[in-house]
């Protein structure tokens, strides 16, 4: 295959060790897909990323409908790494972290045409290598993805809450 390409860009907060790891580790994978990361405020086109979504299962759940949530999703994600097969965005890992202690993996999406080829995996390894490697990456499962993240290295965590659109902290 092609040999995957990360672009990894400055931010505040990402050492340059971060950025050459992750650099090294884009030379050393081979993929048939390109990859890209975005981190802090350039633009992803917003109708490619809707596109994404709905041809793939966190469309069910996300407002692909309202197009300034959605934008306002993607923008304020501080870490999204996205992966191409030549034009077509194939998959995304939206994410918000301090890239030192926490990062939360809003959205993992990718392609249904896309899907069982690795991408999902690879997505996720390159949220973790865009952090340090003391930082926790945490998600939300969709109910068609529970049995994923067990087989991708995750693990369960009992102790998590939530306070649901529409419910007000006591």
């Amino acid at each position: 295959g092609v040999l995957g390409l990360l672009e990894l860009l400055e931010h505040q907060g990402i050492s340059e060790a971060l950025q050459a790891d992750a650099e090294q580790t884009a030379v050393r994978t081979q993929s048939e897909f390109g990859w890209r990361a975005r981190i802090g405020d350039l633009e992803l086109e917003l109708d490619r990323v809707i596109e994404l979504y709905r041809a793939s299962t966190p469309g069910e759940r996300r407002p692909v409908d309202d197009r300034e949530r959605m934008g306002k999703m993607l923008a304020n994600a501080n870490l999204v790494i996205t992966a191409w097969d030549g034009d077509l965005l194939v998959g995304i890992a939206r994410s918000v972290t301090d890239f030192v202690y926490t990062t939360y993996l809003a959205d993992l999406a990718v392609r249904l045409s896309h899907q069982r080829h690795g991408i999902g995996r690879e997505l996720i390894r390159r949220t973790q290598d865009a952090c340090t490697p003391e930082t926790r990456l945490v998600l939300l499962a969709a109910p068609k993805a529970v049995t994923y993240y067990p087989r991708v290295g995750f693990e369960r965590h009992e102790q998590c809450w939530q306070l649901v659109p529409g419910k007000q902290c006591l």
